[in-house]
C-alpha cells in the first residue's frame, strides 16, 4: 500500500496531511483517474472499518484468554463481545459530541491515541519478552539465545522509537 501510494500521489500538489485529505484526495479524478475515483475512497473507509474490527477481535479473544485462563471468569462470547466493541466506541463517541464532530479534533484524537499506544508498547514488549526467555517458566518453550537477543533488539529498538514520536508529538517536532 505504501508503494501504491506514493506511485499514485508522487508529483500532485496535493496536501495529505490529514485523513480527510487523502479521503478526498482518492475522490479526485485527477489524481486518481475518472474509473478509479469514485472506489478508492470508499474503498480506503472500507479498510478503516476493517482495520478497527480487526483490532476488537484480537481484543476480544485476548480477553476471553486471560478472563478464562488467568481470573477464572465465565463470560458468553455475544456479551463479551459486546463489552468490548462499547469500550471501544463509547468513548470515542463521547469525544465527538464533546468537540461537536470537528475534524481537526477527531484527527487529534486519532493521532494521540497512537501515541498513546506507542506508551503502551514497551511496557507490554518488554515483560513478553523477559517472561519467554525465562526457562523456569516457560521450561522447553523458553526462547533460544539468538531468539531472546533479536527479541531485545527489537524491545529496545521499539522503545527508542517510540519515546522519540512521544517527544516529536508533544513538541510539534513530527508535524
Amino acid at each position: 500500500m505504501l508503494i501504491l501510494g506514493g506511485a499514485l500521489f508522487y508529483g500532485t500538489n496535493s496536501e495529505l496531511g490529514k485523513f480527510v485529505d487523502l479521503f478526498d484526495a482518492l475522490k479526485n479524478p485527477d489524481i486518481v483517474g475518472n474509473i478509479a475515483s469514485p472506489v478508492l475512497s470508499i474503498l480506503f473507509a472500507i479498510a478503516l472499518l476493517a482495520s478497527g474490527q480487526n483490532s476488537t477481535i484480537t481484543g476480544t479473544l485476548s480477553g476471553q484468554i486471560v478472563m478464562e485462563g488467568f481470573i477464572h471468569l465465565k463470560m458468553p462470547l455475544w456479551a463479551r463481545r459486546v463489552l468490548t466493541r462499547l469500550l471501544a466506541i463509547v468513548p470515542v463517541i463521547i469525544c465527538v459530541i464533546i468537540y461537536g464532530g470537528s475534524e481537526t479534533a477527531v484527527e487529534d484524537l486519532l493521532l494521540y491515541t497512537q501515541v498513546f499506544l506507542s506508551i503502551a508498547l514497551p511496557v507490554s514488549i518488554i515483560p513478553l519478552t523477559m517472561y519467554t526467555s525465562d526457562k523456569k517458566l516457560m521450561g522447553q518453550f523458553a526462547n533460544p539465545a539468538w531468539v531472546k537477543f533479536l527479541a531485545w533488539i527489537i524491545a529496545i529498538a521499539l522503545t527508542l522509537l517510540n519515546l522519540f514520536l512521544i517527544y516529536g508529538t508533544l513538541t510539534g517536532l513530527t508535524n
